[in-house]
C-alpha cells in the first residue's frame, strides 16, 4: 500500500489529515435498518470498508470499489457524502497517520461468493444502532446512528 505524501496546512499549524474514502453499506430487512461491518486486517476491529483515493475515480466509486473489495459488496452508492469522521491509522513500525474518511452510503444489492479480502476478514450484518456502538470512532458511530434513525423513520 502506498501512503500519500504529507502536506503542511500552513506555518507551524502541522499535518493535514490524509483523505480516505468510505462506504457505509445498508439494507432493510424485515422493517429494520442494517449496516455491514467488516473487521480489518490487522486489529480485527469491526470497521466500515475504506481506502485511499484512487487516480481517476470520483470519491463515490472509490467508495464502492474499497466494498467490493473488502467485503464482496455490490450495490447503489450515493454520488454525496454522508459526512466525514477522523482515526488514526497505524503504520507498519508503530507510526500512525491522522486521516478524514468521507463517507458515502451503498445500498446493497448483493454479496459475491468471492471477492480480493475475503480471507483477510469477516463481514457480519447488524442492526444498525448495534453496529454503532462495534466501531471505535465516535464521529463514525454518530453518522451511523443519523443516518439509520433516518432511514426508520421513512420506514
Amino acid at each position: 500500500m502506498k501512503v500519500p505524501k504529507v502536506k503542511k496546512k500552513r506555518e507551524g499549524a502541522g499535518p493535514e489529515p490524509r483523505v480516505q474514502y468510505a462506504a457505509l453499506p445498508w439494507r432493510l430487512k424485515d422493517g429494520r435498518v442494517e449496516v455491514l461491518l467488516a473487521t480489518s486486517r490487522d486489529t480485527k476491529r469491526w470497521v466500515i470498508p475504506k481506502g485511499w483515493p484512487m487516480k481517476g475515480r470520483k470519491p463515490h466509486i472509490t467508495a464502492a470499489i474499497e466494498a467490493l473489495q473488502e467485503a464482496g459488496l455490490l450495490g447503489k452508492v450515493e454520488k454525496v457524502k454522508l459526512g466525514d469522521y477522523h482515526y488514526e491509522k497505524r503504520l507498519k513500525g508503530g507510526a500512525t497517520l491522522d486521516c478524514r474518511v468521507e463517507v458515502f452510503p451503498l445500498r446493497f444489492l448483493r454479496q459475491r461468493k468471492d471477492w480480493p479480502e475475503k480471507k483477510q476478514r469477516a463481514t457480519q450484518w447488524f442492526h444498525y444502532e448495534v453496529a454503532a456502538d462495534l466501531v471505535d470512532e465516535p464521529e463514525l458511530r454518530g453518522l451511523m446512528l443519523g443516518f439509520g434513525a433516518s432511514l426508520a423513520e421513512k420506514g
